[in-house]
């Protein structure tokens, strides 16, 4: 059909709302800028029946105010960014994929999500993680991505993308040109890349071309700024360089190109999130996401059309895109399968993914017993891209419940007094097992290690997320690496302490 402008711009974006059923105010913003696309958080989940109940609501409004099926976009990339129900089954996370040391994991897990996916109704999954993970203080990347080596992540990256195509359910990479080597959170601020093109070129891009070559159907823009290979001084997502330039034109990318959330504040706080929008669509992106505020998603939809209505966007390009995301739209199942979801199957070789990858990275696992002390921190929201809520516990409560002795969760930077307090508990016992979530972030972690250390007692650390924390620590401790602080990967830890062996690969750098 013949479309307005109106009408297109609202296929150019997706929109994020808070609760598990659609307000009345959100519904009358889709009605009133024909918004053609939603992004769900596990903010919108419950169950897998209330989230099946969520889509189809979705679909049916949209479908009757647009003409066309609604992309119901998700962030299930595995491990820590999650956002399925607990009766559906979670895959373990990119490190840990790849920490089993087969690329065939890649593509199972993705089999996996794909039937969680089509047994819900969510049709638009942003996965998998195409970032080289080169900077060990990285803190919003890190365990999400297959490694530090551009060649492992473009194996696994590709294996992960390669059941999408046909599966009715849509992926996308993410976060061109690259999120991996930086510092700086990009939910909480503007990072920076200072590298030519020809240093990205040999590593952040690699992965990215391998995807593009293989036909991936989307690719992420991110918030990150690259100063040295772009003269407009502009973030990725607003870079005609970049997205037009590089990604368009020099790479031959023929996809769809989304951009982060233009919420964050690397982009929220600099620029403004409609403002942000604006020069996205300007740049050559297809869609554009807002993922929660109700003001900046009626205020990003007004700015656009009020920018269409003086002439400031391409229209020749502006259907180009909008073609592009209606061939994608055809793509798309319309059929729920229920049937799909929360198989024990399924459930089963996730669970065996994780243990897969739990790796040994030095010394000998302890037998565990009523006499070894457990501490340390419980799982916490790491990064904007988190959950607010883990369902995972404390590895210190979960290890006790296993095998009795002794407990004490911690804070996640604990400081001298309670580290003090920690170590005169565990030198009560004959040996200690310690977990870390981050402490090459949050030293006091790491201090912690060395006032066990110092009881003289033999002392394990497992590093629950980043492996990056093993190298911080007490050459006499024996060091794991596990990748995801989830429920399986305890379970497989526990299977560790009661003897079992470890056969995972460190897929980075020590």
């Amino acid at each position: 059909m013949e479309m307005t402008v109106r009408q297109m711009l609202g296929q150019k974006l997706i929109f994020g709302f808070h609760g598990e059923h659609l307000s009345e105010e959100f519904k009358a913003l889709i009605r009133e800028y024909k918004i053609g696309n939603v992004i769900l958080f596990l903010r919108n989940v419950k169950s897998a029946e209330q989230l099946r109940a969520l889509c189809a609501e979705i679909q049916e409004l949209i479908l009757a105010e647009t003409g066309y099926p609604a992309f119901i976009v998700i962030d299930q990339e595995g491990g820590m960014v999650t956002r399925l129900p607990g009766d559906a089954v979670n895959v373990p996370g990119a490190m840990a994929i790849a920490a089993t040391g087969d690329p065939e994991n890649a593509r199972i897990a993705s089999e996996i999500t794909i039937r969680q996916l089509l047994s819900l109704g969510a049709n638009f999954n942003m996965a998998p993680v195409l970032d080289v993970n080169n900077n060990p203080r990285n803190p919003v990347i890190g365990i999400r991505s297959f490694g530090d080596q551009a060649d492992r992540v473009a194996q696994f990256g590709v294996a992960s993308a390669q059941p999408y195509p046909g599966s009715g359910i849509l992926c996308c990479g993410k976060h061109f040109p690259g999120h991996g080597d930086t510092a700086v959170d990009s939910h909480l601020g503007l990072p920076r890349v200072d590298k030519t093109m020809a240093e990205i070129q040999a590593l952040e891009l690699v992965p990215f071309q391998a995807a593009c070559d293989a036909g991936i159907p989307a690719i992420m823009i991110s918030h990150v700024l690259f100063p040295k290979i772009v003269s407009d001084g502009l973030p990725s997502t607003m870079s005609r360089e970049i997205i037009t330039g590089l990604l368009r034109k020099k790479m031959g990318y023929q996809g769809l190109i989304l951009t982060d959330c233009m919420e964050m504040l690397a982009i929220q706080d600099t620029y403004g999130t409609p403002e942000g929008v604006l020069a996205s669509f300007k740049a050559g992106v297809d869609l554009a996401e807002i993922s929660s505020t109700i003001g900046l998603l009626w205020g990003s939809a007004k700015l656009v059309n009020e920018a269409a209505e003086r002439g400031e966007l391409d229209l020749e390009e502006m259907r180009e895109s909008v073609e592009r995301i209606l061939a994608y739209k055809q793509q798309i199942s319309r059929q729920v399968q229920p049937e799909l979801g929360n198989l024990e199957q399924d459930r089963q070789t996730a669970r065996a993914m994780s243990r897969k990858a739990i790796t040994r990275i030095s010394g000998t696992a302890p037998l565990a017993d009523e006499k070894t002390f457990f501490c340390g921190c419980a799982d916490y929201r790491a990064s904007g891209v988190g959950n607010e809520n883990s369902n995972a516990g404390a590895f210190a409560e979960f290890m006790q419940k296993a095998f009795g002795g002794g407990c004490a969760v911690t804070s996640k930077n604990p400081e001298e007094a309670e580290i003090r307090a920690v170590a005169e508990q565990a030198a009560a016992y004959d040996q200690i097992i310690l977990n870390t979530c981050n402490g090459h972030l949050f030293q006091g972690q790491i201090a912690l290690a060395k006032a066990l250390a110092e009881t003289g007692k033999p002392l394990t650390v497992v590093a629950m997320r980043n492996p990056y924390d093993i190298p911080l620590l007490p050459e006499c401790a024996c060091t794991i690496a596990a990748y995801d602080y989830s429920i399986p990967a305890l379970q497989g830890l526990e299977e560790v302490f009661r003897g079992g062996e470890m056969t995972g690969i460190c897929p980075v750098a020590l």
